[in-house]
């Protein structure tokens, strides 16, 4: 059965948000940036088995502490806004990030509420860039289709967390935000940003 073009379209999209995956084929590996992953991606199948069981607001529960282990989200809020971000006060960071957070993983909440049987491999072989790690990985559809996508990680701590998207292997996420976050920032301040970012999260939220 070929999946439904709507549904594609949801999971790509979800997909430049937060990167969700939904079933993990990798070797086991010694390299600590796919285990990293390999713990996400098992807590998100997981979580999306029992979808319904848990409803919306216990997915997103559910997901918040793995979520937040796994991607870099003070980093990726002020890579998101860009220059921008050094004229902020640290009162706007926090917000900024705090409203960040909620979209990231209210978007895997609401985008991946079942499990469809798609499938993810990852490739244990993780390239090195300057400091970086990128990590390759294919979406594989109900259809066969097989979409790549590419994560960079980088250090914070003790731990490798996730930093940046790339879609189809080559599109930054981290690039496309910027450009809607900045024209937000320059038209309507950190204020406005966090109300458009609260905005959306509260409608998917109550969409079940």
């Amino acid at each position: 059965m070929r999946m439904p073009g709507t549904r594609r379209m949801a999971i790509a999209a979800a997909l430049l948000a937060v990167l969700p995956f939904l079933q993990v084929r990798a070797a086991d590996t010694a390299e600590p940036t796919v285990r990293q992953i390999q713990t996400f991606y098992a807590a998100l199948v997981d979580t999306m088995k029992r979808g319904k069981e848990l409803g919306i607001q216990g997915r997103y529960k559910q997901l918040t502490s793995v979520v937040e282990a796994t991607f870099d989200l003070p980093a990726m809020a002020r890579l998101s806004v860009g220059p921008a971000w050094n004229m902020l006060s640290e009162m706007d960071h926090m917000a900024i990030t705090e409203a960040f957070t909620r979209m990231t993983i209210a978007n895997y909440a609401k985008n991946f509420a079942t499990f469809a049987g798609e499938q993810f491999i990852t490739d244990p072989n993780v390239k090195t860039r300057n400091e970086d790690k990128i990590v390759e990985t294919k979406l594989i559809g109900s259809d066969k289709a097989t979409t790549p996508f590419n994560y960079r990680m980088h250090m914070v701590g003790d731990s490798w967390k996730i930093v940046d998207v790339y879609l189809n292997g080559y599109v930054s996420q981290l690039a496309l935000r910027r450009s809607d976050f900045s024209t937000t920032i320059a038209s309507s301040g950190a204020a406005g940003l966090v109300k458009k970012l609260n905005d959306l999260v509260d409608k998917q939220m109550a969409g079940g």
